[in-house]
């Protein structure tokens, strides 16, 4: 089983949007977390020990409270437009050993050969995996790919036990490496530029007669 990240959290019972805005002067997070076919569960947790832990993509959570346990992923969170602090929090708790869909996104590394670029055309993947090996990220080797050269979702080297999610199209391009046209661009106009001087050597010994 991967580390997870705990968070002590105490269950509330009162709601509301001052219920919420008494919480967060208090530095305190509303959260719920949600169980398939079972009441969800209404909690309150520490804002900055959570905001901190929030920025681990695809984290898998131990949640303590009232001397209870649960194992849970974030399932959305929901922030100021603003502030850009967090204002709620819905988890969904899961089971050792269980496998869930994630959506995770996709870094390139590398240098492609010469004015080449790689493009990502897929931010995010959603993949399936043990909730005790969820990726954080795909990265993309392109280092030495050529012009015209594209990576497509069958070809991206996953992690050991991280497979596609079975709705993914695996002939659709993840990355794209190509010349940019204002690269192409100006090593086009930079020719007839380096044309010039060896033309103007031409006509030098005529002018010397």
């Amino acid at each position: 089983m991967a580390d997870t990240i705990t968070l002590k959290g105490e269950v509330r019972d009162e709601f509301g949007k001052g219920v919420a805005r008494r919480m967060r002067v208090a530095q305190q997070i509303p959260a719920t977390i949600y169980a398939g076919g079972v009441q969800p569960v209404f909690i309150k947790l520490p804002m900055r020990e959570t905001t901190l832990a929030l920025r681990r993509t695809n984290a898998l959570f131990t949640i303590e409270f009232d001397n209870e346990s649960k194992m849970a992923v974030v399932k959305d969170v929901q922030r100021n437009p603003v502030k850009r602090i967090v204002e709620h929090i819905d988890f969904y708790e899961v089971k050792a050993g269980e496998k869930i869909e994630v959506s995770v996104p996709v870094f390139v590394e590398g240098t492609p050969k010469g004015a080449a670029v790689a493009f990502v055309d897929i931010q995010e993947l959603t993949v399936r995996a043990d909730v005790s090996n969820l990726p954080e990220r795909i990265v993309i080797n392109v280092e030495g790919l050529t012009d015209g050269t594209k990576v497509f979702a069958k070809d991206v080297e996953l992690p050991e036990g991280v497979e596609l999610d079975a709705s993914t199209n695996t002939e659709e391009s993840v990355v794209t490496v190509e010349v940019p046209e204002d690269a192409s661009e100006a090593t086009a106009a930079a020719e007839p530029a380096a044309a010039e001087p060896a033309a103007d050597a031409e006509a030098a010994p005529e002018q010397a007669a």
